[in-house]
């Protein structure tokens, strides 16, 4: 199992690190059959005004799904024992969803219409974000139902979840709702693209 220790403002000296070391093997570590890395980010706010202003943020990657954990406190070391604490919860409730119910795996074939080429397509061309935009992110995104998307959404500790529909083979985003249960967007059939 992969370790991998991140600081943002603040310095990850050897009594830190001997420290997450400690909490996160303990959260994790009947569960390293399943874990193959752990990514841990720590920071401190500069911003007087951002209570609490020490945060950890921990991410599992566990069998080809993401558990993640954010937690803030005014002490750090208070901050890594939460995040290890909800760890921990989130691991055995992904355990026991994972051995409390028999999963048998099929093989969804989805057969998607060949989509024309548009030609005189500029095929150099280089994508460009708004300059609103500050970080991208990248990820294999395997077919799955709308249940297994709803328990990924749970175990990333987000508001989302995008995923491919293994339905439709269409992106969807299942989302929480303010006033309680989920939500689902999808693409509406027929709609024109811009």
């Amino acid at each position: 199992m992969k370790l991998v220790i991140h600081g943002k403002n603040i310095e990850v000296t050897e009594a830190i690190r001997e420290y997450v070391h400690q909490k996160i093997e303990k959260a994790a570590g009947h569960y390293q059959n399943l874990t193959n890395e752990i990514d841990v980010h720590l920071s401190v706010e500069k911003n007087p005004r951002i209570i609490p202003s020490q945060n950890a943020e921990v991410t599992l990657f566990v069998n080809g799904s993401v558990i993640r954990a954010e937690e803030s406190s005014e002490n750090l070391y208070a901050s890594i024992d939460l995040v290890a604490d909800k760890i921990t919860r989130q691991l055995r409730k992904y355990k026991e969803k994972r051995s409390g119910s028999v999963h048998t795996r099929q093989k969804v074939e989805v057969d998607l219409p060949a989509q024309d080429i548009v030609e005189g397509l500029d095929t150099n061309r280089v994508p460009e974000l708004p300059s609103d935009v500050v970080r991208s992110k990248y990820f294999a995104m395997s077919p799955l139902s709308v249940d297994e998307a709803l328990e990924r959404l749970e175990l990333v500790d987000h508001d989302f979840y995008v995923f491919q529909n293994a339905e439709t083979g269409q992106i969807n985003v299942i989302y929480e709702r303010n006033h309680g249960g989920y939500g689902l967007i999808q693409p509406k059939n027929g709609a024109a693209s811009p």
